[in-house]
């Protein structure tokens, strides 16, 4: 996990399933400015995947995802 990666946003998307995490990044990038970056917290194992195809539909970047036990890191730069 980036050390030095200034997180502006974090989101808290445990327990609940697709799509609810993805929508939630999705209301939280729409308030940010270009280039903040954003963390999203999930537990949904299919989040990886959602979270690949959202950044490449949004052309938001993915920075970078982590498994961390049961959870999922998602970290995006608002573009």
């Amino acid at each position: 996990m980036s050390t030095d990666l200034k997180i502006d946003v974090e989101v808290d998307a445990r327990n609940l399933n697709c799509p609810l995490p993805i929508l939630k990044a999705k209301k939280a990038l729409a308030n940010m400015t270009s280039g903040q970056v954003l963390r999203v917290t999930a537990t949904d194992k299919g989040s990886l995947k959602d979270f690949q195809a959202f950044a490449t539909m949004t052309g938001n970047d993915l920075v970078e995802q982590v498994t961390a036990g049961e959870e999922y890191l998602h970290t995006l730069r608002r573009r």
